[in-house]
């Protein structure tokens, strides 16, 4: 199952978010387990990284990153999604990125907690805690 996560649900896990960081690790816990694959996007990494070093410094922020790496796929932000994202229906030029790269690599679902944002996507949209009762209940 290749599970794409947005921007939020990341920063979730790698800062640590609460309420949400929780969910977030249930489900990177899942990819460590092989259980799902796991896939975002390279312009992921910069959003957090901008993030994490305003909260906890550079070499924290870039320790955290090298070790969520460990476990995703990373989609390159190429020619060809930047121009479908500017050709989309997409308010949000930075959502129709994460959704082109999901849709390049065939992603089943598309984790967010903004689920508004992806409202004319071909691919399942879902919050982590929804994912996560769904997967529960249709254990691949």
């Amino acid at each position: 199952m290749k599970v794409f996560l947005d921007t939020n649900v990341m920063l979730d896990f790698v800062g640590e978010r609460n309420p949400f960081f929780e969910n977030a690790q249930i489900i990177v816990n899942l990819a460590d387990k092989g259980k799902i694959i796991l896939y975002v996007s390279a312009l992921s990494f910069a959003t957090c990284s901008y993030f994490l070093t305003k909260e906890y410094g550079t070499l924290i922020a870039k320790d955290k990153l090298s070790k969520f790496k460990i476990l995703t796929n990373i989609v390159a932000v190429d020619e060809v999604i930047v121009d479908k994202s500017l050709l989309s229906k997409f308010s949000d030029f930075e959502d129709g990125l994460q959704y082109f790269s999901a849709l390049k690599e065939s992603c089943t679902y598309i984790l967010t907690r903004n689920e508004k944002d992806f409202k004319s996507s071909e691919i399942t949209i879902m919050n982590p805690k929804e994912f996560l009762v769904y997967y529960k209940k249709n254990k691949q």
